[in-house]
């Protein structure tokens, strides 16, 4: 399998915890993680196969100043930039409880962007086993990349991404 970059946002977090397994599964000598507000979108460039994690923010925050995560810019320069052909799968961190109308929508947001783009989205998974009401990252039955639930699923976390990553390793060949 060619290398797999992962990047992620905010740091020091859940979404990081979350990378970390990620790359801990696949194989830390098969994956380069970093954070998005330490990278560009020219460090794509050397990777077929990336990850993209990030965290949805609650209502405390919508209203502050961008977070210090690296997406707001990093999403921007995603917009104007060409990725084509590169094969992306997308995780999400959010809060199925208190933002069940907004559940891991940074996520759908993401996807939104790359859906414009010439790239390979793979890693959807079945919506059936979560509880929320609405979400920007579902597409019919599935959603557009693995949701976690950090705050209030803690225990089924692991198994999630256990599953998830034997799937996109199939998916990335």
């Amino acid at each position: 399998m060619k290398q797999v970059g992962i990047f992620y946002g905010p740091v020091g977090g859940s979404t990081e915890a979350v990378a970390n397994k990620i790359a801990a599964l696949i194989g830390k000598d098969k994956c380069s993680i970093k954070a998005v507000s330490l990278s560009s979108v020219d460090d794509l460039a050397e990777f077929e196969n990336i990850i993209f994690g990030i965290a949805t923010i609650g209502n405390e925050t919508w209203n502050s100043e961008p977070l210090k995560s690296g997406w707001f810019s990093f999403m921007n320069d995603l917009e104007k930039s060409d990725i084509s052909g590169k094969t992306i799968a997308l995780f999400g961190l959010g809060d199925h409880i208190r933002y069940a109308d907004h559940f891991v929508d940074a996520m759908g947001e993401l996807n939104k962007v790359l859906s414009e783009k010439d790239v390979s989205l793979v890693g959807q998974v079945d919506a059936s086993d979560y509880t929320f009401r609405e979400s920007m990252a579902l597409d019919g039955d599935k959603f557009v990349g693995l949701p976690v639930d950090q705050e209030f699923e803690p225990s089924l976390t692991d198994d999630r991404i256990k599953q998830w990553v034997e799937q996109l390793l199939k998916e990335f060949n």
